[in-house]
């Protein structure tokens, strides 16, 4: 899905940066890939923003519409999960649509989900790497170790070392107790990022900006990833290539 939408990115005539920052969003996780991205490729703020507000506004009717579908369709639970949690972009959402699909299908979507999640750290490194290297093609500098530091997001670091000592250096009591403890914050901080979000997004922007392209390019990397995600569910979680899970 990446690299289809860096490849039909650079058909309409998007730079590389917008590219990069809207192929992290839809094959990834959305706004985290998106923010990520952005700082890997030390992007404008503008072209993140624009990719988050695209993000949200394909999330709202893909979290209502797909699992209503995957119903309608008489979808494996199994395979309906895959399904949503490849395709729609951030986690809330997708946990949303689980819910209106059914526990088993919500299961394996919050699982897949979190499994793309993963991926930001290794996507923001690579980014940083490629970016930094075509700087240096382009006449500058030799990158260093500390280019690529600088280029790194460093919140996806918080995310790694959180990830990892609440799975193994925790007991899952205390590890629950933390997130309840926290989830009040967590609410406040999710609510004013998104009202930041709002405030400087613009309706008109997201047509008028580059012609259109960076939405046609987000809209059509979607309708990809929508079909493609739904071959490979059926592969992975459908029996055709493994047993179907058991619940």
């Amino acid at each position: 899905v990446f690299y289809f939408t860096l490849w039909f990115a650079r058909k309409v005539g998007l730079d590389d940066e917008f590219a990069a920052i809207l192929g992290s969003s839809v094959s990834i996780c959305g706004v985290s890939a998106a923010i990520a991205a952005g700082g890997a490729v030390q992007g404008d703020s503008k072209k993140v923003s624009h990719t988050i507000s695209l993000v949200l506004l394909c999330a709202i009717p893909m979290l209502i519409l797909m699992p209503l579908i995957a119903k309608w369709v008489g979808m494996p639970p199994a395979v309906a999960g895959a399904w949503l949690g490849g395709t729609i972009d951030t986690t809330g959402a997708v946990v949303a649509a689980g819910a209106i699909a059914g526990p088993e299908a919500m299961g394996v979507a919050v699982v897949v989900k979190m499994a793309q999640n993963v991926l930001i750290g290794f996507a923001a490194f690579f980014l940083a790497l490629w970016f930094a290297f075509k700087g240096q093609a382009a006449g500058g500098d030799k990158p260093s170790l500390m280019d690529i530091w600088t280029r790194f997001p460093k919140f996806v670091l918080g995310f790694i070392v959180a990830s990892l000592v609440f799975s193994f250096f925790m007991p899952e009591a205390q590890a629950k107790a933390v997130t309840g403890t926290t989830a009040g914050l967590r609410g406040w901080w999710f609510t004013l990022a998104f009202l930041c979000i709002g405030l400087e997004t613009k309706f008109s922007e997201l047509i008028a900006m580059g012609g259109g392209k960076p939405a046609g390019v987000f809209l059509t990397a979607q309708a990809f990833n929508i079909i493609w995600t739904l071959i490979l569910s059926y592969l992975i979680f459908g029996g055709i290539l493994f047993p179907v899970p058991t619940f």
